[in-house]
């Protein structure tokens, strides 16, 4: 079970991070015209779900070699996932212009994360006593 979990936990945080990595990096590095299509974006919430996904691809290394420090990634990602959330609201509250959608997709990304996390801890934790 626990072999079976860890391969789709790091096919499935691969394959989100891949997506996180090439729609972030599209409105930071304005890949194919994309940044003009995401409308009210907050650059706080980018750089976040940018630096998150590169911290994810290397968990997912974490994942398949069980090793502890996947948990520490994961974790240092929520972390900066709060800190976003914290300066998107102080950005709403100072009348910047966002995207509803985009409450949705931290909620959305924070919650994917501690799903995660809880698996890292499973894989590499727990059932490795």
């Amino acid at each position: 079970m626990k072999n079976i979990l860890k391969y789709i936990a790091a096919i499935a945080l691969t394959a989100f991070a891949l997506l996180t990595l090439f729609l972030s990096s599209s409105i930071i590095f304005d890949w194919f015209g994309i940044r003009a299509k995401e409308g009210n974006y907050v650059l706080i919430v980018v750089w976040a779900n940018f630096i998150s996904s590169i911290l994810y691809l290397f968990a997912s290394y974490g994942f398949i070699t069980l090793k502890k420090w996947t948990i520490n990634l994961l974790k240092i990602s929520l972390l900066l996932l709060i800190f976003a959330g914290i300066g998107f609201f102080i950005h709403i509250n100072r009348g910047g212009l966002y995207e509803t959608k985009t409450i949705g997709a931290l909620i959305f990304r924070f919650s994917v994360t501690l799903l995660f996390t809880f698996l890292a801890y499973l894989t590499t934790i727990k059932w490795n006593k």
